[in-house]
């Protein structure tokens, strides 16, 4: 038997569709992780990227376990002394929820550079309109 190797341009990319409404936010990103590396494929290569495009809908409506909704908080920090900045759970909610579930997913992505061509595939909006009819994506249950 002989292992083939397959490149990007070998592969067939298609397109997903998940929402949001109701699901637990890790246990979403995990799956979206997943798609977007390619793991759920046969032809799976972990130093290329096989993986699917993949829109996640009405990213407003995800819901945490536990107390993570009070007490969760996302550090930042500018590089500078004293440049530390936070902001709750809840207020990124309110503010921007695409990144929340971008952060969530991109944490569960390899550390490489590969990460940062992945990331491009995920498509998050907060309501259940987007742009991307003409790909005729799946939808995922």
């Amino acid at each position: 038997m002989k292992t083939t190797a397959l490149r990007t341009q070998d592969i067939e990319q298609k397109w997903y569709i998940l929402d949001c409404t109701g699901k637990k936010l890790g246990r979403l990103s995990v799956q979206v992780a997943n798609i977007l590396r390619g793991k759920n494929k046969p032809e799976f290569t972990p130093n290329s990227d096989v993986g699917d495009f993949v829109i996640l809908l009405n990213a407003k409506k995800i819901e945490v376990t536990g107390k993570k909704a009070t007490d969760k908080i996302y550090y930042r920090h500018s590089g500078f002394p004293g440049g530390i900045k936070q902001i709750s759970f809840q207020d990124q909610m309110e503010k921007n929820p695409e990144k929340v579930i971008r952060d969530a997913v991109k944490g569960m992505l390899p550390k490489n550079r590969l990460n940062r061509q992945i990331i491009k595939k995920l498509k998050v909006y907060n309501d259940d309109n987007h742009p991307h009819e003409a790909q005729n994506p799946e939808e995922i249950k």
